[in-house]
C-alpha cells in the first residue's frame, strides 16, 4: 500500500469543525489557542489498542496538562456512538466525532495495510496482553467505521503549527509517556520557536 505524504515537524495544522460527543460544534483552532493540544486520532471502537489508548491518556490527564497540553480524542464514531464510547473509557476527556473521516484525511492519518492491523506478532502480543490485563477483545467495528483505519497522534502549538506528529508503524505503536510530555528535546510544548530549546532547568 503506497503511504501517502505526512504531516511534519512545522507543518500548518489543519482546521476543521467536528462534533463533539455532546453534540456541539468545536472548531480544532479553538483547542489550541490558549495552550498547545494534543490531538489524538484512534480507530474503531472494536479495537483493543483503541481502548488502552484512551485508557492511557485518561489515566496521564493530570500528566499532560502539568506539562501544559490539553487533549482531544477525534473518533470514527457518530456522534451517539462517541457519546458512549467516552462516556465508558474517557469521561472527562473531550472527545470529537468525525464519521465522514474528514479530519483523518486532513491530518493524513491513513488506512493501514494488513501486517500493521493483523499479521503482526507485535500487534498478537499487545491482543493477548489487553486481554488479560483489561479483558479487551478485538471485535467487529460499528457500522460505517473503518477497520483499516490507522491510529495518530499531533502536539499543536498555540500557533496552529504541528509540534509533533506520530503515525503509528502498527496499530500496537503507542507513544511513551515521556515523548508526549517533553518531545524529543525536553522543551516544554508552550516554548516558542525561537525561544533556547532543550532541557529546562
Amino acid at each position: 500500500m503506497a503511504q501517502i505524504a505526512h504531516l511534519t515537524y512545522s507543518s500548518p495544522a489543519p482546521d476543521l469543525e467536528l462534533s463533539a460527543a455532546t453534540g456541539e460544534t468545536v472548531r480544532l483552532a479553538s483547542l489550541w489557542a490558549s495552550r498547545p493540544l494534543l490531538l489524538a486520532f484512534i480507530r474503531h471502537f472494536g479495537c483493543p489498542q483503541c481502548k488502552e489508548l484512551v485508557d492511557f491518556l485518561r489515566e496521564n490527564t493530570a500528566r499532560l496538562e502539568a506539562a501544559g497540553l490539553g487533549v482531544a480524542i477525534v473518533t470514527q464514531g457518530t456522534v451517539p456512538e462517541t457519546l458512549e464510547f467516552c462516556r465508558r473509557h474517557a469521561p472527562a476527556l473531550l472527545c470529537l466525532a468525525d464519521p465522514q473521516r474528514q479530519a483523518y484525511q486532513a491530518y493524513r492519518v491513513e488506512r493501514g495495510g494488513l501486517r500493521q492491523t493483523f499479521l503482526s506478532p507485535r500487534v498478537w502480543r499487545a491482543n493477548q496482553r489487553a486481554a488479560q490485563e483489561k479483558g479487551y477483545q478485538p471485535e467487529l467495528p460499528p457500522p460505517g467505521q473503518d477497520v483499516m483505519q490507522m491510529a495518530a497522534l499531533f502536539v499543536i502549538g498555540r500557533d496552529g503549527l504541528v509540534r509533533l506528529p506520530y503515525y503509528y508503524d502498527d496499530i500496537a505503536d503507542h507513544p511513551p509517556i515521556d515523548l508526549l510530555l517533553a518531545g524529543v528535546l525536553s522543551t516544554r510544548w508552550d516554548t516558542p520557536y525561537d525561544a533556547p530549546l532543550g532541557p529546562q532547568h
